[in-house]
């Protein structure tokens, strides 16, 4: 296993970190098998768990705080709000009366008194920077959080937070967690330009795709990934975007075979190469998936290989750009187009 400090920090990371969005009802896994793949990450090297109080509905916590009771001290370990918990209105944001809130809950449901990293889920445009950075600051000055990060910002939100921060005298994100894998690229036009300029930590999620590129999904097979049976529009290849997915990643099974590489070491390897980002979030569902994904800790792409890479997907395409999450709000509403 190789480590990386985690942004400003000082904070040294492993290069593969444990996503735990698989835990619980989502993925139909139970504690004995949550605590077993949080086991043999550990014995692998991975020292930093990420999870979320949306995952699950807060049960993908609640597995991870009884997988990890008596070894807390060995792991750096992160959790997310904001997304909407339930239909009340006010269970949801980065308002401080929210974050507050769910903070509590997550460090009941985790078992612990603090997070290492404590990030925000998605950005709240109905909530000012100044309002959830000084309310995390507190939340940091109370020994509640070590640090704090964002996920899945656009670019620009990143800058304008670093501003707020500077303006207001307030502490600053220190992560990002983007999607980035060889099939969405768009992260490198302007979101990893963005984490350089401000010395933030990248923990990059979906490496893998969302399955496309596990091995999974190949042309000629039925696609029978537990991703296609939760988002089936995703995989159906009467759309374009899917197409031009499997076509690319039938290329790259051929880089991966000529390299003597899976196909998941050559899309672990590719998102860990590059220099702004410090590590890849794995979801495995099972002991075994998370074998097959470990097996790429110590996979460097030599240039060749990378090069190839880029002749099939060039640098800053989205090859699926509807999946993207962090749109701006005037691209998805029409009224916010319009006087």
């Amino acid at each position: 296993m190789q480590y990386r400090t985690l942004g400003r920090t000082g904070v040294q990371v492993s290069t593969l970190v444990l996503g735990a969005m698989n835990f619980g009802a989502l993925a139909r896994t139970s504690q004995d098998e949550a605590t077993a793949i949080v086991d043999a990450a550990l014995d692998a090297g991975v020292n930093l768990i990420d999870t979320a109080d949306r995952y699950s509905q807060g049960e993908s916590e609640e597995l991870v705080g009884r997988a990890i009771a008596g070894r807390r001290d060995d792991i750096v370990l992160a959790t997310k709000a904001t997304l909407p918990m339930d239909d009340t209105r006010n269970h949801r944001g980065s308002s401080r009366r929210w974050l507050y809130t769910a903070l509590d809950n997550s460090l009941r449901r985790l078992g612990v008194d603090h997070v290492d990293l404590y990030q925000i889920h998605r950005w709240d445009p109905t909530t000012s920077d100044e309002e959830t950075l000084s309310a995390l600051t507190d939340l940091q000055r109370a020994g509640k959080i070590r640090y704090f990060g964002c996920s899945t910002f656009p670019a620009y939100r990143i800058v304008q937070a670093e501003w707020a921060a500077r303006e207001h005298r307030l502490s600053r994100y220190v992560t990002e967690q983007p999607s980035y894998s060889i099939l969405q690229r768009g992260i490198e036009t302007h979101v990893l330009p963005v984490t350089e300029q401000y010395g933030l930590g990248v923990l990059a999620w979906s490496p893998l795709a969302s399955g496309w590129l596990s091995g999974a999904v190949r042309a000629g097979r039925e696609i029978t990934t537990h991703r296609a049976d939760v988002l089936p529009q995703r995989f159906d290849l009467t759309v374009e975007a899917n197409r031009a997915r499997l076509d690319a990643v039938e290329q790259l099974a051929k880089v991966a075979d000529e390299a003597g590489l899976t196909l998941i070491q050559l899309a672990l390897g590719f998102v860990t190469a590059h220099p702004a980002v410090t590590s890849a979030i794995i979801g495995p569902r099972t002991t075994d998936h998370l074998r097959s994904q470990l097996a790429a800790a110590d996979t460097v792409l030599p240039a060749d290989v990378l090069d190839a890479i880029d002749a099939i997907v060039s640098p800053g395409v989205d090859l699926a750009p509807d999946e993207k999450n962090d749109t701006p709000p005037a691209l998805l509403d029409p009224a916010l187009r319009r006087r």
